[in-house]
């Protein structure tokens, strides 16, 4: 059976438990995820799982109930079906119940890459070969994994959809005496990875990252990369975009209102062609272009149906699993990217002439290959603190004069791309692994006027 027939199964399973006043929905994900691990360039792992998860919202007499199974045999299905009807009797009344995505046509279409989709370790292992022999006899470490997502989604309303996805994603580091570069990738077919290209940048950072020196906790002008804005996306996502928190008051986005410099321009688009999932989310709700922000001005957050009742909007199609509880995320942001810049030449790290050309308009600052660790301090300020790593270094009158020790930082993500603080933005975003494998963050270099480090890394 296909994905939406096992849902069409759930709902006949419901009618007859139920009865023909309950309403239901029933989301059924396929996800085949494989993963080449390699340490002390080796591969030492190979896994990979494939498994079906059913999950099934019912609600009846004013109440709200949802099950999961991963066994999809008949047992399994009534079983299933069996728990959810106790569990809908015993939950409390629901006065924020939503309704049903009505029936609505969906915007877009899937994009999945039938190689990517079959492959097997051997295609993998290619690429983490390439990657280690690129970095010329460091010690490497890593992983190169392959995605294949079929999802379907049917209700009691009349709302149908299925759709399916691929993504293969490499992440690595070389080190070279104690130091770390790193290199990250993600895209829809996994011919578009090249190992070669992210091991030789990934040794390039790590032999210009030695003997770093320490320089003293203060405000500087930083320009960060991709893999590091990546994060910037990332917790603006979760905690400022987020419509629950923004209906709770919990976040700091303030629609209408210009909160950031004039450069930026933040959208989340499942259907761009560069983009991994499906065009409809976990409630069956149809999946657009959302402008979050457009020129500096705040336009929009995201929605799923119950966070959209309660602010009187409508659904953004941003339901995942447990958006009911932490609120809807937009799950592929993207910063829009600068005009494209032509070839710069700049002694230092493997960059590519994007990043070269912000670096050389900076007077004296960092530039910054990543985050991590960070910690939100403060949701409604979004403030939050983190580590560098992976290679940071000096830049003094557009020139890289040396690497740089780790420093920790303590910065207001809003306050640093707010209005005259962005001096520049790459124009060649790279897209990312997420934090789960849902995520896609698309991010092109920043060059920012202000950024707090607080600290060593020690403390």
């Amino acid at each position: 059976m296909t994905e939406l027939d096992v849902a069409g199964q759930v709902l006949d399973l419901v009618k007859g438990a139920a009865g023909a006043q309950t309403e239901a929905a029933v989301t059924v994900d396929r996800a085949v995820l494989s993963l080449t691990r390699f340490a002390n360039s080796y591969i030492h792992q190979n896994v990979a799982e494939d498994t079906t998860t059913v999950r099934l919202q019912l609600h009846s007499d004013g109440r709200t109930a949802t099950g999961t199974t991963t066994i999809t045999t008949p047992d399994g299905l009534r079983g299933l079906v069996e728990r959810t009807v106790q569990a809908v009797e015993l939950s409390p009344p629901d006065k924020g119940w939503p309704g049903l995505a009505a029936p609505m046509p969906l915007a877009g279409a899937s994009r999945v890459d039938a190689d990517t989709a079959a492959a097997g370790p051997a295609e993998r292992a290619e690429r983490v070969r390439s990657f280690v022999d690129a970095a010329g006899g460091l010690e490497t470490a890593g992983y190169c994994r392959t995605t294949w997502l079929s999802a379907a989604f049917a209700n009691t309303a009349g709302q149908t959809a299925a759709g399916e996805c691929t993504e293969a994603a490499m992440d690595g580091i070389a080190r070279h005496a104690g130091a770390d570069g790193v290199a990250r990738h993600a895209a829809t077919a996994l011919s578009d990875v090249d190992g070669a290209i992210l091991g030789a940048r990934a040794a390039a950072k790590a032999r210009a990252s030695t003997d770093p020196v320490e320089l003293p906790p203060d405000r500087y002008e930083v320009v960060l990369e991709p893999t590091a804005v990546a994060d910037l996306l990332h917790n603006l996502a979760f905690w400022g975009f987020n419509g629950k928190l923004h209906a709770q008051r919990r976040s700091f986005a303030a629609l209408g209102e210009t909160q950031f410099d004039s450069s930026v321009t933040i959208v989340d688009d499942v259907l761009d062609t560069d983009e991994m999932g499906v065009p409809f989310d976990v409630e069956g709700t149809a999946k657009r272009r959302l402008v979050l922000v457009d020129a500096g001005v705040t336009r929009a957050v995201t929605h799923d149906r119950r966070s959209a009742r309660e602010a009187g909007a409508e659904s953004t199609g941003h339901a995942i699993p447990g958006s009911s509880s932490f609120g809807p995320i937009a799950v592929n942001a993207r910063l829009l990217p600068g005009a494209p810049s032509a070839p710069t030449e700049v002694d230092g790290p493997a960059v590519d002439s994007s990043v070269a050309a912000l670096v050389g308009g900076m007077r004296r600052g960092v530039l910054v290959s990543d985050l991590w660790y960070t910690r939100v301090l403060d949701p409604k300020t979004l403030a939050v603190t983190g580590l560098t790593r992976n290679g940071v270094w000096l830049v003094e009158n557009g020139e890289i004069v040396r690497p740089v020790r780790n420093f920790r930082f303590t910065q207001l993500y809003p306050q640093a791309l707010g209005p005259g603080a962005v001096i520049g933005i790459g124009g060649h975003p790279a897209a990312l692994p997420g934090s789960w494998a849902a995520e896609r963050m698309t991010a092109p270099a920043l060059h920012l006027a202000s950024w707090h480090f607080t600290g060593g890394a020690s403390g």
